[in-house]
């Protein structure tokens, strides 16, 4: 094998057998701690590869790079690679709608410039962090042609492979079909994962498995895990997935479908020279390590806004369990009511409430709910001609005229946010729309949900407006497939360690009462547990006026506290579909949230010792049967016991004394 290390200005080619702790110590790209190495080479078929070890274990063998453009490419005909020095890389930044409000970012980052045969180049950035890797391809001018005529290049294929020890199993979402499911509205990343499997096992869909896809590593006595997403996708590039097939483990990035785009519009990146690509994303370490990472955001752009009006809160919803017929002027009023008794932010007008309410009676609902302290969120279908949805308002958003216009009357008529479904997937055009979108609405200082949307992909970050984002299997779909409430423990606790690892989630979670046609699997406590657990700068409770008369009034107060954001966030223990349990901080209130995602009852013990010094008033709410509830006791220390029924959940609250 013909062997290039890089590192600072180290470059030497060798023939030589590759391994990486040859290279780890002295030559390979290392974390500031020193646990994650990267080494790149280039291999006997003039294929750049790189190779990542974690504690000098390999995590990543030989995985192929390699970027082809319209009219270049850089796969089996690289010459050489030329490394920069190494540089440091230190950010502080602020989230809305994460598992942390403050978050700094350190990581070692390093470029290397491959050269083909045709004398053309591409920059391969490398960050490593103490809880990961990330790269990125940025193709480079040709300076003998392209400062002659520059023109756009479109991505055609990229080669980036990650090939995982075949002892490795995955935690997977499988993709749907584009133009597949109700009103042709596919894909909108709403499949149930696949859990546990042999990493050469394909995707029941052709189209591959949607980030962030979820890895652990080596054999059943191995403690590290990875999760590979991406991050910083502009308004210039597609959105990836992982291809279908694996074979012997080797995944690959895969690219949208050819119908995944604004109607008539691009499919591919594409951008004048130098074009860059979203950044490749690998968390690495103990599970906790991933659950605790924030990387998915430290890679995306940062954000230029004003941010002035952006204020994530709880909101009352009354489409969750009453469907269409509820979204009329007497109902929306009975639920800003419900908002404002439970000191909740916001109220959510879901679809068709420009045919059964209009404008005016909006004016006159906003109007009544600013009395209340509660603001108005309104609904919106993003479509074209790329499903054939019927719900309204439709294709007012298409365009930069008419956005602005409804968003500037938004505005004026006093609404705080909208809600926005049905989009065409992944291509280049449907994240430049969704660019634009959030652009506008920040003119208008209106914050944003996505719906039937593809991941966040650290967006969140680059437009604060954007509070939270589907692309889950929620909670209405619990409310029509007996299928999916069987298995919302199981897949709830699948989450927190893949869809909701670095985006916020709009799962739309709780109710403590009968859901229509469906036979509930999980406890009242499990239910209670989920916004907690789940982050979402924007949290769309289901539970009905009539339904939260009926629970004791310790839940409802905790309901009535629910926190806006999370300034800390620790994972505590648990196993991906098995069990969650996550500690949060807001101000200095602290939750502990936890679920069962098996049907076995379990004790579980929990250290829990990090908040014996915090003091204060400590409440636990645990079951009392399927559906009630009651306080219990509990001592907090390295070896807290909680009794668990099946699909069962439980929360501490520990809150300074007053």
């Amino acid at each position: 094998m013909r062997k290039v290390i890089l590192s600072g200005m180290l470059c030497c080619a060798l023939t030589a057998t590759f391994t990486i702790d040859a290279v780890a110590a002295n030559s390979a790209l290392v974390s500031p701690d020193r646990r994650i190495s990267v080494a790149l080479f280039i291999d006997a078929h003039d294929q750049a590869q790189y190779q990542i070890s974690h504690d000098r274990q390999p995590v990543l063998l030989a995985s192929g790079l390699g970027l082809a453009l319209s009219d270049r490419q850089f796969l089996n005909n690289i010459r050489s690679i030329k490394p920069s020095d190494i540089t440091e890389i230190n950010e502080h930044y602020q989230l809305y709608s994460g598992k942390q409000s403050q978050v700094d970012y350190s990581a070692n980052q390093q470029q290397f410039v491959l050269t083909n045969d045709k004398m053309q180049q591409l920059e391969i950035t490398f960050r490593v962090s103490n809880d990961g890797v990330a790269f990125r391809y940025r193709a480079l001018e040709d300076k003998r042609i392209d400062k002659q005529s520059p023109k756009p290049v479109s991505v055609v294929e990229e080669y980036t492979r990650f090939n995982l020890p075949q002892q490795s199993r995955a935690w997977l979402q499988p993709i749907a079909e584009a133009q597949t499911g109700w009103e042709h509205t596919n894909p909108s990343y709403e499949e149930h994962y696949q859990m546990d499997i042999p990493v050469d096992q394909p995707s029941t869909s052709p189209a591959g498995w949607v980030f962030p896809a979820l890895f652990k590593i080596g054999n059943k006595t191995d403690n590290t895990w990875m999760a590979i997403t991406e991050a910083g996708v502009t308004a210039n590039d597609h959105a990836s997935r992982l291809q279908a097939r694996s074979p012997k483990g080797e995944y690959a990035i895969g690219l949208p479908m050819a119908a995944e785009v604004f109607t008539g519009k691009a499919l591919l990146s594409h951008d004048t020279l130098p074009l860059q690509t979203p950044w490749r994303v690998i968390a690495i370490g103990s599970l906790a390590t991933i659950a605790d990472s924030t990387l998915g955001t430290d890679l995306a752009e940062p954000s230029a806004m004003d941010t002035r009006f952006i204020k994530p809160g709880i909101a009352s919803w009354s489409w969750g369990l009453l469907k269409d017929d509820a979204t009329v002027y007497s109902v929306q009023q009975q639920f800003i009511d419900h908002a404002a008794d439970m000191h909740w932010q916001y109220t959510l007008i879901d679809a068709d409430w420009d045919q059964k309410i209009g404008d005016d009676k909006l004016k006159q609902l906003v109007d009544y709910a600013a009395g209340k302290n509660v603001g108005i969120w309104v609904w919106y279908n993003s479509s074209g001609a790329w499903n054939t949805t019927k719900y309204s308002p439709k294709s007012r958003l298409l365009t930069a005229e008419t956005r602005q216009q409804e968003f500037a009357k938004l505005h004026n008529l006093g609404v705080k946010g909208v809600k926005i479904d049905f989009f065409a997937g992944d291509g280049q055009s449907m994240m430049a729309y969704y660019h634009d979108i959030l652009n506008d609405a920040a003119k208008y200082e209106l914050l944003v949900n996505f719906h039937g949307t593809t991941l966040p992909r650290g967006l969140s970050r680059t437009y604060p407006n954007l509070l939270s984002a589907e692309a889950v299997k929620g909670f209405e779909m619990i409310t029509f497939f007996q299928e999916a409430a069987d298995k919302e423990a199981s897949h709830s606790a699948m989450l927190p360690f893949t869809r909701n690892l670095f985006d916020p989630m709009d799962f739309t979670p709780t109710t403590f009462n009968d859901i229509p046609n469906i036979k509930r699997k999980t406890t009242n406590a499990f239910e209670l547990a989920l916004p907690i657990l789940f982050v979402s700068g924007i949290q769309h409770i289901v539970e009905t006026p009539a339904g939260m008369k009926t629970v004791p009034t310790f839940v409802k107060s905790v309901m009535q506290q629910l926190p806006t954001h999370w300034d800390e966030s620790r994972f505590i223990a648990g196993y991906p579909s098995k069990l969650a349990v996550f500690a949060r901080r807001a101000g200095d209130t602290w939750f502990v949230a936890g679920i069962n995602g098996e049907a076995e009852a379990k004790t579980i013990t929990l250290d829990l010792s990090f908040l014996q010094t915090m003091g204060g008033n400590i409440e636990m709410i645990v079951s009392d049967g399927e559906r009630g509830f009651q306080t219990h006791k509990v001592v907090l220390s390295a070896k807290t016991e909680i009794k668990l029924q099946g699909n069962d959940g439980f929360i501490i609250r520990i809150t300074p004394k007053s």
